[in-house]
């Protein structure tokens, strides 16, 4: 009877996981496993992960579990949704003016009026989540919005690719009050980071547009990094597009920086003011070809 040969390709040592799962099961050593050994495997050993020395190490795990889960699921754009956590769904923000009116206190109800007013945001990025979602899974290369993972703007961008059947990326990090990844997330593209510098990357690293919703510090340093990184030819221009002029122009007076000599005049245009999910969209579609099955370039290049 013949001999079963053997494939021509094979590993020539055990994987990492087969290692671990080998040490783990293995005949037990008495003096050395127990707590403080330095017996076990480097890389199975999270004490020794977690030393302040191996920071470096942690930083480059962070970078690249993200990006080979992305390259293995073949994202190669994104649109970034950014904007406050606190912004509610229309039907939370009206449960709030009726709460209010109940209560009889009226500096309660000037609150909840005015999150009903910003209610509108959560319901507008929905809406461009979905626009975008729907138009691009025709494209060769299909556009994934991507979004911090919390709750308000970043849930609504969410819940706008997840309803109309699309996948959806969130960036979660771990802050002193618990972020809670919003339930509209892709679970494979839900990923938690603890260096807020390596969170950034990824979300401009294979980005085609930065899509900004009214929002407080966090939206604002996502906001002005983009800004900052294109102004100085750190990386490529690409759309920034504001929405709700009346809410950005209030907030920070650009003429009054190009007066003052603080930017450049035309460093104003780095970015579009835009009020609905149809005129951002037409704006995307005015600079890049959309056309299904373009053909489009590496966006992480």
């Amino acid at each position: 009877m013949s001999q079963k040969r053997k494939p021509l390709i094979a590993r020539n040592f055990p994987s990492a996981k087969e290692e671990v799962q080998e040490a783990r099961r293995g005949i037990p050593q008495p003096n050395y496993d127990q707590p403080g050994s330095a017996y076990r495997l480097a890389f199975d050993d999270s004490e020794f992960l977690l030393r302040e020395e191996l920071r470096p190490v942690r930083m480059q795990l962070e970078l690249l579990k993200p990006e080979l889960v992305q390259q293995e699921l073949g994202i190669k754009s994104t649109i970034v949704m950014f904007g406050s956590a606190r912004i509610l769904p229309r039907e939370v923000a009206e449960q709030k003016v009726e709460q209010a009116l109940q209560s009889g206190d009226a500096e309660a109800l000037k609150r909840a009026e005015m999150q009903l007013s910003m209610s509108h945001y959560y319901e507008e990025a929905r809406r461009f989540a979905a626009l975008v979602t729907t138009v691009s899974t025709q494209r060769h290369n299909p556009i994934y919005v991507v979004t911090g993972g919390g709750p308000g703007i970043m849930e609504a961008g969410n819940r706008g690719a997840y309803e109309v059947g699309g996948k959806s990326i969130g960036l979660n990090i771990v802050l002193p009050h618990e972020q809670h990844p919003n339930p509209y997330i892709t679970p494979e593209l839900c990923f938690r980071f603890h260096y807020f510098a390596l969170r950034k990357m990824h979300f401009l690293m294979r980005s085609v547009a930065l899509v900004c919703f009214p929002g407080g510090f966090g939206t604002l340093d996502e906001l002005f990094e983009t800004m900052t990184l294109i102004q100085t030819g750190k990386s490529r221009r690409r759309p920034i597009l504001m929405f709700g002029r009346e809410f950005w122009t209030r907030l920070i007076n650009f003429d009054w920086l190009v007066e003052t000599g603080m930017i450049s005049p035309g460093d104003e245009k780095l970015f579009h003011f835009v009020e609905s999910a149809e005129e951002a969209w037409a704006l995307l579609e005015s600079e890049y070809d959309m056309n299904p099955g373009a053909l489009d370039c590496d966006a992480a290049d």
